[in-house]
């Protein structure tokens, strides 16, 4: 391994330590990863990016530098095994490592899109329509129960209507208005 090593180039002895300290680090990163733990906040680039809630699109990150240099060192590599000057190397492995950062960049970017806070809102129950499960009073007089659909899952809430009669259960209903404190006002679908 050392006579080997000892016969290389210059630059070929650089492409080679880059890639394989890039190459350890970056096995790192992906088995911390599988495993859960939290690379996000090795090194200080991504811990300031993190904290900006405006950055959408990270460029500059721990990772992306990681894959930069462990597919830099690797496209080296490669280029000048096949008889590439140097130059034409350096500009083979500088594009290869940032294609792949651009690449990084935007598979994080779209993966943190597909994230979902979990939060109900309200006002997405606004004219969807539901059943009674708890008799509800008339003109606001006792808070009731229906089941309708919010956000792709059927939800148990509180209900008022100002419908002259009880709404008992079973009744079909339609949400018309969902009041400041989350109370939906509710009116029968069959009126």
């Amino acid at each position: 391994m050392e006579q080997w090593f000892s016969e290389l180039s210059s630059p070929e002895k650089t492409y080679w330590v880059i890639a394989g300290l890039s190459t350890f680090v970056f096995l790192i990163v992906l088995v911390t990863s599988f495993i859960g733990a939290d690379t996000d906040n090795l090194g200080d680039v991504d811990a300031d990016i993190d904290g900006d809630t405006g950055a959408g699109f990270q460029f500059f990150t721990f990772k992306n530098m990681v894959a930069f240099f462990t597919i830099f060192g690797w496209s080296g590599i490669a280029s000048l095994d096949s008889g590439n000057s140097l130059v034409l190397t350096l500009i083979i492995s500088i594009s290869c490592g940032l294609i792949m950062m651009l690449i990084m960049s935007a598979l994080f970017y779209y993966i943190s899109k597909l994230s979902d806070s979990g939060t109900l809102k309200m006002e997405n129950a606004l004219n969807s329509i539901g059943e009674v499960y708890l008799t509800i009073g008339a003109k606001r007089s006792k808070i009731g129960k229906v089941h309708v659909r919010v956000q792709n899952s059927l939800r148990e809430l509180e209900a008022l209507t100002d419908h002259e009669n009880d709404l008992p259960q079973g009744t079909v209903i339609k949400v018309i208005e969902v009041t400041a404190n989350g109370l939906l006002i509710v009116e029968p679908q069959n009126k």
